[in-house]
Order: C-alpha cells, then sequence, then structure tokens
C-alpha cells in the first residue's frame, strides 16, 4: 500500500514539473550574422524594394498595420536601447506625468553600465523628464528607476513588458530589462518592434516626446545647474548628413552584440509608416530606414475607406481587393487582402436590429504567406514562438491531463480494495 502511494506521489510531481517545464520561457535562437532576403519582394505584383545593409529590417503602415517591406521580419535579435519605447509607453499607461521619481540605489546599479546622466541617490524627477531623458539621452539609470518607479522592481516592469508585448500580438521577444542592456534571454524582431511602436504613436504624450529635439533638465535638489540635452536619433537632426525631413521621430540602439539597431516614424501626404532596422553600422540603419521610406512615399497608395483605410501598391483599386469577415467583441471587421497579402481593416456599421455574420477563425495576416490551408499550416509550425512555446505548452498540458487521469483511475482502484 505505502509502494502505491509513493508511485502515486511521483507520479502527480511529474505532472506538476512537466507542465511547469512547458510553460518556461524558452530562449529564441538569435542568429547574429546572418542576412535575410527582402521576402515582399516574392509576391506576385508588388513593388520591388532593393537590397538593404541591415540583417533584419520591415517597413509598416502604422494606420493599418500592413507590412510593405520584409526582411526577415520575424527573426530574433538584440534590440539595445529601442526597448526603451516599450518602457516609456508603459510608463505613460501606467503613471502621471507630475509623478515624482527618486533615484534609489537600485536604479543607479545601471548607471556604469552605458548612457547616463549622473543621478545622485534621493535625486528626484518628474516622470515627464525622466521620460524625455529616457528617449533623448537613453540613460540607462533612469530607464531603470522609471521601472521600479512603475512596478516596484525592474525584474516586475520586464513581466509587465512581456504581457504587453503579447497583448499587442509580438511573435518573437522576451524583455529582461527597460534600458536594453545586454541580455541572452532579452531579443525581439523588426515586426514586433514596428507593433510596439505603432501602438506608442498612439499616445498623445509619446508623440510629444519623440518630436522634442532639444530638452533641457531644470535643476533639481542634487544638481544645481540646468542640463541640455539634443536628440541622437540623425534623422530628425538638420545638421546630420542623413536628416530626412518626413521623419518624426523615433529611438536609436547601439550595443557591442546588437551593433545598431533603429526604429522611426516618418509621415507624407497623408501616410505614415514605421521602419525599423535591426543589426547594421550607424549610417547603414539610416540609409536603409531612408530608402525603406522613399519606397513606401512613392511606391503605395492610401485608400481611405468607410471605418478604416487600406495601402495598396500605386494603381491598385478598391475593386481588385477580396475582404474576411471578423466579428470581433461584437464589432464586425472587414480584413482586405490583395491577392494573398493583407493591405487594411475597416470596421463595418452594423444596424442594432441586424445580426451579424459569425465570427470568421481567419484573422488579418501581416505576413507573406498564402491563405489556403495547407500554407497557413506550414506558417503555424514555423513560428518560433508557437514551435517553443504554444507547442510546448499543449504538449506540457496534455500530458498533465493524462497522467491526472491515470492517477484518478488508481486512487478509485485504491478505493475499492478499501
Amino acid at each position: 500500500m505505502r509502494k502505491l502511494w509513493k508511485k502515486l506521489v511521483a507520479g502527480v510531481a511529474m505532472c506538476i514539473l512537466t507542465i511547469t517545464t512547458a510553460i518556461a520561457p524558452v530562449q529564441a535562437a538569435v542568429e547574429n550574422g546572418t542576412s535575410y532576403p527582402i521576402e515582399s519582394n516574392n509576391i506576385a505584383n508588388w513593388p520591388q524594394m532593393g537590397d538593404m545593409y541591415s540583417e533584419a529590417a520591415v517597413l509598416m503602415d502604422a494606420d493599418t498595420g500592413a507590412v510593405l517591406v520584409n526582411k526577415g521580419m520575424y527573426e530574433a535579435r538584440y534590440p539595445a536601447s529601442i526597448t526603451k519605447v516599450m518602457t516609456t509607453l508603459l510608463a505613460l499607461e501606467n503613471s502621471k506625468l507630475t509623478d515624482e521619481v527618486t533615484f534609489t540605489e537600485e536604479g543607479l546599479a545601471r548607471m556604469v553600465e552605458g548612457t547616463n546622466i549622473e543621478s545622485q541617490v534621493g535625486e528626484i524627477l518628474t516622470m515627464e523628464q525622466a521620460l524625455n531623458i529616457v528617449m533623448m539621452v537613453s540613460a540607462n539609470e533612469v530607464a531603470a528607476q522609471v521601472a521600479i518607479q512603475v512596478a516596484g522592481s525592474e525584474a516586475a516592469f520586464a513581466e509587465m513588458m512581456n504581457q504587453k508585448a503579447a497583448q499587442l500580438g509580438c511573435k518573437n521577444t522576451h524583455f529582461n530589462n527597460a534600458s536594453g542592456l545586454p541580455d541572452e534571454n532579452h531579443y525581439t524582431c523588426a515586426y514586433d518592434m514596428a507593433l510596439i511602436f505603432q501602438e506608442a504613436l498612439k499616445n498623445e504624450e509619446f508623440r510629444k516626446i519623440i518630436e522634442t529635439r532639444t530638452y533641457t533638465l531644470p535643476a533639481t535638489n542634487k544638481h544645481a545647474e540646468p542640463r541640455a540635452y539634443s536628440t541622437h536619433l540623425p534623422l530628425v537632426s538638420t545638421a546630420a548628413p542623413e536628416y530626412y525631413a518626413d521623419c518624426i521621430g523615433g529611438k536609436t540602439g547601439v550595443t557591442q552584440v546588437a551593433l545598431n539597431t533603429l526604429v522611426t516614424a516618418s509621415a507624407r501626404d497623408g501616410k505614415t509608416l514605421i521602419a525599423v532596422t535591426l543589426r547594421a553600422d550607424p549610417g547603414q540603419v539610416c540609409a536603409d530606414s531612408t530608402a525603406m521610406y522613399e519606397y513606401g512615399f512613392n511606391n503605395f497608395t492610401k485608400i481611405e475607406l468607410d471605418g478604416g483605410s487600406v495601402m495598396v501598391p500605386n494603381g491598385v483599386k478598391e475593386a481588385d481587393l477580396h475582404t474576411t469577415n471578423e466579428n470581433r467583441n461584437g464589432v464586425l471587421l472587414n480584413h482586405y487582402y490583395y491577392g494573398d497579402k493583407y493591405v487594411g481593416t475597416a470596421e463595418v456599421s452594423v444596424p442594432e436590429e441586424t445580426e451579424t455574420p459569425e465570427e470568421e477563425e481567419m484573422q488579418p495576416q501581416e505576413d507573406d504567406s498564402q491563405m489556403d490551408e495547407e500554407v497557413v499550416s506550414d506558417s503555424v509550425f514555423n513560428n518560433p514562438m508557437l514551435d517553443h512555446k504554444g507547442f510546448a505548452v499543449t504538449v506540457g498540458v496534455l500530458g498533465g491531463l493524462i497522467i491526472l487521469g491515470i492517477l484518478s483511475i488508481f486512487i478509485t482502484l485504491l478505493t475499492r480494495r478499501r
């Protein structure tokens, strides 16, 4: 009898271990040094984009989320300081600009690692001041202290970052700190950074921050003199050879392992585009971003629809598109496709007394996969996040349920013996 109970306990322990292991984060394969082809050039009747320096990149329409350029956009890379876009967005969503940020030893531990503004223990900034410094100066100790202010610790804030990334539909991202300092388990991909920046652009305070070119931090309780700073982003600096007049703003990043990273937005003729370039030299990420912007502005047309818009190659008309429907929380959406390429969504107005169509399973496709069953299945099994996490979780949970079922049979038999 005692041996039987030992086996039952061992079975329960194994079940718990299986489920825990399945749910644990799995590090993505960051293949630095591998440059990817421009996959969007393989789309039928799609404008051709010239080659780029960056190992991975994406050009996205900010309004629709349609991807215009895909160069290894799901491939994991280290983001460096473009991480601070997510840090700033979360802080804006979870605090007030007038909140006081008081520096602690924990926050200042990051000051020895890269860019800083020589903050001191007990120094007080407002959240508005801190976030301007985070985005313009890229001060690591300020990013860390903002995270501590919002979540109680940088680790807790990193968990908030990962939850937000999941909510936004990120496919290959895991954050481990608020600044982007090197960490093997801190990675993202070009597509995910575009999604994060797309969400951030919806926040008016965030847009004010990235549109600021110079910033003066007033005297504080620890610094008697004001401190003046200028943007590090060449695309918005009129004195820089990389200056691009249409650029709204963005965030730079650089570490030895990440090389240079860049996420920016530019607007022209009613179109707002987001460019992300990962792992290249300083001038190269700027050159790639500018080249993608020119490609997007010159080769695509925005068509306004009732309840939304689409971004299509020049000459394409609404009649050339086909749609799928989705009922999302009671809101009927039409997703538009040019061939198999997702190009935009429009909300359909439905009278209250009219019954809406049943919700379809098909979601808008931001990648370049075909919509037939065979290729969609292939896309699912080749998605890095689903490979490592979704599949592992499914197997772990199913295995756990099977084990629990076996255990329940043993317990029933044991009860009958008694």
